[in-house]
């Protein structure tokens, strides 16, 4: 299906050299510790491969009344850019279903000693979820949109600044040199 609910993209500055940083590195060896520390709603993280050798991200997390379990596999993953998606487990009034999740998180120069750092979320319709929503009585998605981007930007403005801090002093360490 993939028709977009909500998408939300923030931005922060990274205090170091673009060429220190490896997003796709970053993304796919984040600790359980250091994904909790970006934000209070973030549950769990760990990393696997799918069953075709990509690198994936598990992350769980509750988003206002939301818990999702994330399997974020690799799509594009280079220093400076990574994209990844997830067919999502959503745990919410609406039951359990199904959320399509696209990241993307990239890198830009500003300078020779500071990088921009976007994190992008698109979270996409599902067939699933469709079907919870007609269950649901709900004909209408200018709601449920609304609402889902509303937690969408909320969730995303807290964590960027403190993923964005991370990659600092990760890259500050020389982590990826």
């Amino acid at each position: 299906m993939n028709d977009e609910l909500a998408q939300s993209k923030a931005v922060a500055l990274i205090k170091a050299p673009i060429e220190k940083i490896d997003l796709g590195q970053w993304l796919f060896t984040l600790t359980d510790a250091e994904y909790q520390s970006c934000s209070p709603a973030h549950i769990a993280a760990g990393s696997n491969v799918s069953t075709d050798g990509k690198r994936m991200s598990i992350n769980v997390e509750k988003i206002a009344d939301n818990f999702l379990v994330q399997h974020y596999v690799e799509e594009i993953s280079t220093p400076s850019l990574c994209r990844v998606y997830s067919l999502s487990d959503s745990f919410s009034g609406f039951g359990h279903t199904k959320l399509g999740i696209r990241w993307e998180v990239a890198l830009t120069r500003v300078s020779e000693s500071l990088t921009e750092f976007m994190n992008t979320v698109v979270v996409l319709m599902t067939d699933d979820f469709a079907a919870s929503l007609k269950a649901a009585g709900l004909s209408d998605l200018k709601e449920v949109k609304a609402g889902m981007l509303e937690n969408l930007v909320a969730h995303n403005r807290e964590e960027t600044p403190l993923f964005a801090k991370d990659i600092e002093r990760k890259a500050r360490q020389g982590v990826w040199d």
